[in-house]
Protein backbone atom coordinates (compact mmCIF):
# COMPACT_ATOMS: atom_id res chain seq x y z
CA UNK A 1 0.00 0.00 0.00
CA UNK A 2 1.26 3.50 -0.73
CA UNK A 3 1.03 6.78 1.23
CA UNK A 4 3.72 5.78 3.73
CA UNK A 5 2.06 2.38 4.17
CA UNK A 6 -1.17 4.12 5.18
CA UNK A 7 0.10 5.02 8.66
CA UNK A 8 -2.84 7.43 9.03
CA UNK A 9 -6.44 6.37 9.44
CA UNK A 10 -8.38 7.04 6.22
CA UNK A 11 -11.66 7.20 8.12
CA UNK A 12 -10.38 10.12 10.23
CA UNK A 13 -11.36 12.40 7.33
CA UNK A 14 -15.01 11.65 8.00
CA UNK A 15 -17.96 13.69 6.83
CA UNK A 16 -21.66 13.89 7.54
CA UNK A 17 -22.13 12.53 4.01
CA UNK A 18 -21.44 9.08 5.46
CA UNK A 19 -23.84 9.25 8.40
CA UNK A 20 -27.11 10.46 6.92
CA UNK A 21 -28.69 7.00 6.74
CA UNK A 22 -28.48 3.95 8.99
CA UNK A 23 -25.27 2.08 8.16
CA UNK A 24 -26.77 -1.33 9.00
CA UNK A 25 -29.10 -0.75 6.08
CA UNK A 26 -26.21 0.39 3.88
CA UNK A 27 -24.17 -2.69 4.76
CA UNK A 28 -27.12 -5.00 4.11
CA UNK A 29 -27.71 -3.31 0.75
CA UNK A 30 -24.03 -2.88 -0.17
CA UNK A 31 -23.13 -3.13 -3.82
CA UNK A 32 -21.55 -6.54 -4.48
CA UNK A 33 -18.68 -5.00 -6.46
CA UNK A 34 -17.39 -2.74 -3.65
CA UNK A 35 -13.73 -3.53 -3.04
CA UNK A 36 -13.25 -4.43 0.65
CA UNK A 37 -12.13 -1.51 2.78
CA UNK A 38 -13.38 1.23 5.06
CA UNK A 39 -15.48 2.89 2.33
CA UNK A 40 -18.36 1.28 0.46
CA UNK A 41 -21.76 2.02 -1.01
CA UNK A 42 -25.19 0.64 -0.34
CA UNK A 43 -28.05 1.84 -2.51
CA UNK A 44 -26.97 4.92 -4.47
CA UNK A 45 -28.53 6.86 -7.29
CA UNK A 46 -27.71 5.94 -10.85
CA UNK A 47 -27.14 9.46 -12.15
CA UNK A 48 -23.44 8.76 -12.66
CA UNK A 49 -22.08 11.69 -10.67
CA UNK A 50 -19.51 9.79 -8.55
CA UNK A 51 -16.83 9.67 -11.23
CA UNK A 52 -17.05 13.42 -11.72
CA UNK A 53 -15.49 13.82 -8.26
CA UNK A 54 -13.61 10.56 -7.61
CA UNK A 55 -12.79 8.99 -10.99
CA UNK A 56 -10.06 6.71 -9.57
CA UNK A 57 -12.38 5.33 -6.88
CA UNK A 58 -15.97 5.22 -8.11
CA UNK A 59 -17.49 3.18 -10.89
CA UNK A 60 -20.99 2.10 -11.91
CA UNK A 61 -22.28 -1.42 -12.27
CA UNK A 62 -24.75 -4.08 -11.31
CA UNK A 63 -28.32 -4.38 -12.50
CA UNK A 64 -29.06 -0.67 -12.08
CA UNK A 65 -25.59 0.81 -12.78
CA UNK A 66 -25.32 2.13 -9.23
CA UNK A 67 -22.12 3.65 -7.85
CA UNK A 68 -19.61 1.53 -5.95
CA UNK A 69 -16.09 1.99 -4.55
CA UNK A 70 -13.57 0.09 -6.67
CA UNK A 71 -10.40 1.53 -5.13
CA UNK A 72 -10.02 2.58 -1.51
CA UNK A 73 -8.48 6.03 -0.98
CA UNK A 74 -4.77 6.19 -0.15
CA UNK A 75 -4.36 9.84 0.75
CA UNK A 76 -6.29 12.62 2.43
CA UNK A 77 -6.95 14.19 -0.97
CA UNK A 78 -8.45 10.96 -2.27
CA UNK A 79 -10.66 10.67 0.82
CA UNK A 80 -11.82 14.24 0.22
CA UNK A 81 -12.75 13.41 -3.39
CA UNK A 82 -14.74 10.41 -2.15
CA UNK A 83 -16.50 12.66 0.38
CA UNK A 84 -17.51 15.06 -2.40
CA UNK A 85 -18.87 12.12 -4.43
CA UNK A 86 -20.82 10.93 -1.36
CA UNK A 87 -22.25 14.39 -0.77
CA UNK A 88 -23.66 14.40 -4.32
CA UNK A 89 -25.59 11.16 -3.81
CA UNK A 90 -29.24 11.99 -3.00
CA UNK A 91 -29.76 8.46 -1.61
CA UNK A 92 -27.04 8.93 1.05
CA UNK A 93 -25.74 5.51 0.09
CA UNK A 94 -22.05 5.92 0.97
CA UNK A 95 -20.58 4.57 4.21
CA UNK A 96 -17.17 4.50 5.91
CA UNK A 97 -17.63 1.86 8.61
CA UNK A 98 -16.28 -1.05 6.59
CA UNK A 99 -13.57 -1.75 9.17
CA UNK A 100 -16.23 -2.78 11.66
CA UNK A 101 -18.07 -4.91 9.09
CA UNK A 102 -15.51 -6.69 6.92
CA UNK A 103 -13.76 -9.71 8.42
CA UNK A 104 -10.55 -11.27 7.15
CA UNK A 105 -12.53 -14.26 5.87
CA UNK A 106 -15.06 -12.01 4.12
CA UNK A 107 -12.22 -10.15 2.37
CA UNK A 108 -10.72 -13.49 1.33
CA UNK A 109 -14.14 -14.59 0.08
CA UNK A 110 -14.47 -11.44 -2.03
CA UNK A 111 -11.03 -12.14 -3.53
CA UNK A 112 -11.94 -15.78 -4.18
CA UNK A 113 -15.04 -14.64 -6.11
CA UNK A 114 -13.29 -11.85 -8.04
CA UNK A 115 -13.88 -13.75 -11.28
CA UNK A 116 -17.54 -12.66 -11.09
CA UNK A 117 -16.41 -9.05 -10.78
CA UNK A 118 -14.05 -9.46 -13.73
CA UNK A 119 -16.81 -11.01 -15.89
CA UNK A 120 -19.18 -8.14 -15.11
CA UNK A 121 -16.48 -5.57 -15.85
CA UNK A 122 -15.66 -7.19 -19.18
CA UNK A 123 -19.35 -7.08 -20.15
CA UNK A 124 -19.54 -3.40 -19.16
CA UNK A 125 -16.41 -2.64 -21.15
CA UNK A 126 -17.90 -4.24 -24.26
CA UNK A 127 -21.17 -2.36 -23.79
CA UNK A 128 -19.66 1.04 -23.02
CA UNK A 129 -16.84 0.93 -25.57
CA UNK A 130 -19.44 0.81 -28.35
CA UNK A 131 -20.82 4.23 -27.36
CA UNK A 132 -19.99 7.52 -29.05
CA UNK A 133 -16.69 9.15 -28.09
CA UNK A 134 -17.08 11.72 -25.34
CA UNK A 135 -20.17 10.09 -23.84
CA UNK A 136 -20.52 9.21 -20.17
CA UNK A 137 -20.24 5.57 -21.14
CA UNK A 138 -16.87 5.96 -22.85
CA UNK A 139 -15.57 7.85 -19.79
CA UNK A 140 -16.90 5.08 -17.53
CA UNK A 141 -15.19 2.54 -19.80
CA UNK A 142 -11.89 4.17 -18.80
CA UNK A 143 -12.81 3.44 -15.19
CA UNK A 144 -13.56 -0.17 -16.09
CA UNK A 145 -10.13 -0.49 -17.72
CA UNK A 146 -8.55 1.00 -14.60
CA UNK A 147 -10.42 -1.41 -12.32
CA UNK A 148 -9.49 -4.41 -14.49
CA UNK A 149 -5.83 -3.36 -14.31
CA UNK A 150 -6.08 -2.89 -10.55
CA UNK A 151 -7.81 -6.27 -10.17
CA UNK A 152 -4.96 -7.94 -12.08
CA UNK A 153 -2.24 -5.96 -10.29
CA UNK A 154 -2.00 -4.02 -7.03
CA UNK A 155 -5.37 -4.97 -5.53
CA UNK A 156 -4.02 -8.25 -4.16
CA UNK A 157 -1.35 -6.48 -2.09
CA UNK A 158 -3.84 -3.82 -0.99
CA UNK A 159 -6.28 -6.47 0.25
CA UNK A 160 -3.51 -8.27 2.13
CA UNK A 161 -2.66 -4.94 3.78
CA UNK A 162 -6.35 -4.43 4.59
CA UNK A 163 -6.60 -7.85 6.23
CA UNK A 164 -3.56 -6.85 8.31
CA UNK A 165 -5.43 -3.67 9.31
CA UNK A 166 -8.48 -5.69 10.34
CA UNK A 167 -6.35 -8.08 12.40
CA UNK A 168 -3.90 -5.57 13.89
CA UNK A 169 -5.94 -2.35 14.00
CA UNK A 170 -3.56 -0.48 11.71
CA UNK A 171 -2.06 -0.67 8.25
CA UNK A 172 1.27 -2.53 8.08
CA UNK A 173 4.71 -0.98 8.15
CA UNK A 174 6.86 -1.50 5.09
CA UNK A 175 8.63 -4.53 6.61
CA UNK A 176 5.54 -6.22 8.08
CA UNK A 177 4.68 -9.75 7.03
CA UNK A 178 1.31 -9.62 5.32
CA UNK A 179 -1.34 -12.29 5.86
CA UNK A 180 -2.30 -14.64 3.06
CA UNK A 181 -5.21 -13.71 0.85
CA UNK A 182 -6.15 -17.25 -0.05
CA UNK A 183 -8.39 -19.34 2.11
CA UNK A 184 -6.91 -22.72 2.74
CA UNK A 185 -9.27 -25.65 2.58
CA UNK A 186 -7.86 -29.06 3.25
CA UNK A 187 -9.25 -31.73 0.94
CA UNK A 188 -11.36 -34.39 2.54
CA UNK A 189 -9.42 -37.59 2.79
CA UNK A 190 -11.31 -40.71 1.86
CA UNK A 191 -11.35 -43.05 4.82
CA UNK A 192 -11.49 -46.11 2.57
CA UNK A 193 -8.35 -48.13 2.68
CA UNK A 194 -6.80 -46.19 5.57
CA UNK A 195 -5.65 -48.16 8.59
CA UNK A 196 -7.64 -47.60 11.76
Amino acid sequence: MTEASMVWDPTSCNSTAFSARDNDEKWTDRHWMNVPGPFYTGVTDNCWTGRLHAPRHILYGGDFYNEFVYRQPRSREEVESLIVAAEQDPCYGYACDGDSRWTPDAVRGWWRDRGLVREHLEALLTEWSAEAPGSQETEAAEGVRDFLGYLAGDLKADLRAYIYRLEQGRYPDADARLPRLRMWHWPKIARRGLPH
